[in-house]
C-alpha cells in the first residue's frame, strides 16, 4: 500500500498553517505522515503546530534557518527512513480539495509515471492560473516559465499531459527518484532549487513528470517570502531576492555545463549591469551595483 511522507517547511507560518493542516487532515487518501521543518520561526508557528495532537505530524525544530533546499532533504530523508512508498513536496501556504492525494496517486498509475503535479491558481483570485504545467526555455538561460500565469482559467490548459518543470509548492515523487537523480542540492538556499531538480530528473530520462488540472489548489503566492523581514522587508526583500536569484542563477548555468549555457552567463554579466542602469525596478546606488555582480561572481564559484 502507498505510503505519503508529506514534506513542508515553516518560516513564520502562522498565518496559513491552520488551513494547512486542515486542507491535510480532510484528505480521502490517509496513510501519510507530515514533517514539518520548521525554520527557527519567529512568530507562534511552533505554538500553533503544538495544539494539533494527530500522531502522523513529526516536528524538526532547526535552530537557524538552513533554507529551503536543505530543509526539504530533511523531511525527504525522514520520509524514507520511515519506508514512505512516496514523498510530496508541498508548501503549506495553500489549501486544496479533499482528494488532491487520491487523485495524484491516480495519475501516477494512470500514465506509469513518477512525479505528478497539479495545476495551481492563486488563492486571492481563484479564477486566474498560477501555474499549468512548464517547460525550460533555452534562451531565457534555461528559466522555466509557467504556462497560463495570470491567465483567466478559461479550460485553456485542461487535461493530464507531461511537462519538464514542476514548482515544489505541491510535487508528489516516487521514492525511487531520488535514489536514480538525488536529492535537492543545498548550495540553494531558496529559490531554483525546484528548477534544479526538474532539471535533473528531465535529463536523466528514467521518470517521468506529468500534470494534471482536475483538481482545486490555490496557492497564497508569495507569503512564505513575505515573512522573511519585518523590518526595513521591502530594501531586505530587494537584497534577497536579487541575491539569490542571480547568484543561484549563474550557479544552475554553471551545472548544466554546456557551451550554449556558458556562454549565457557571459551574456548575463552585461544584461544584469544594463538592467541596473535602465530598469526603474533597481535602486540606483553603489549598494545594489555591488551586490548584483558579487552576486553573479558567487555563482561561479559556488
Amino acid at each position: 500500500m502507498e505510503k505519503i511522507g508529506l514534506v513542508t517547511i515553516t518560516y513564520n507560518s502562522a498565518d496559513v498553517i491552520r488551513d494547512f493542516l486542515e486542507s491535510t487532515f480532510s484528505q480521502t487518501f490517509q496513510n501519510f505522515i507530515i514533517y514539518i521543518i520548521d525554520n527557527n520561526s519567529q512568530d507562534n508557528t511552533i505554538e500553533i503546530l503544538k495544539e494539533n495532537t494527530d500522531s502522523r505530524i513529526e516536528l524538526v525544530k532547526n535552530k537557524e534557518n538552513v533554507g529551503v533546499a536543505k530543509a526539504n532533504n530533511q523531511g525527504i530523508e525522514l520520509a524514507l527512513k520511515d519506508n514512505c512508498t512516496q514523498v510530496l513536496i508541498i508548501n503549506n501556504d495553500v489549501e486544496f480539495e479533499k482528494q488532491l492525494f487520491e487523485k495524484m496517486l491516480q495519475i501516477q498509475k494512470d500514465k506509469n509515471c513518477s512525479l505528478v503535479v497539479p495545476k495551481m491558481m492563486y488563492f486571492d483570485t481563484p479564477d486566474y492560473i498560477w501555474y499549468a504545467g512548464s517547460s525550460f526555455i533555452k534562451k531565457k538561460g534555461f528559466l522555466p516559465i509557467h504556462k497560463g500565469i495570470k491567465q483567466k482559467d478559461r479550460s485553456q490548459f485542461d487535461g493530464v499531459y507531461p511537462v519538464e518543470y514542476a514548482p515544489t509548492c505541491c510535487l508528489l515523487v516516487k521514492k525511487e527518484v531520488f535514489q536514480d537523480v538525488g536529492m535537492m542540492d543545498e548550495k540553494y538556499f531558496v529559490y531554483f532549487d525546484d528548477t534544479d531538480f526538474s532539471y535533473r530528473v528531465l535529463k536523466d530520462g528514467r521518470h517521468k513528470l506529468f500534470y494534471f488540472s482536475d483538481t482545486k489548489f490555490y496557492h497564497k503566492v508569495g507569503s512564505l517570502t513575505k515573512s522573511v523581514e519585518k523590518e526595513k522587508k521591502r530594501e531586505y526583500r530587494a537584497d534577497f531576492f536579487i541575491k539569490q536569484n542571480t547568484r543561484n542563477h549563474i550557479y544552475f548555468l554553471k551545472k548544466i555545463g554546456s557551451i550554449y549555457a556558458y556562454l549565457f552567463i557571459l551574456f548575463l554579466f552585461f544584461k544584469n549591469n544594463l538592467r541596473f542602469i535602465i530598469s526603474p525596478n533597481f535602486r540606483k546606488n553603489f549598494h545594489t551595483w555591488k551586490l548584483i555582480n558579487k552576486s553573479y561572481f558567487e555563482g561561479l564559484i559556488m
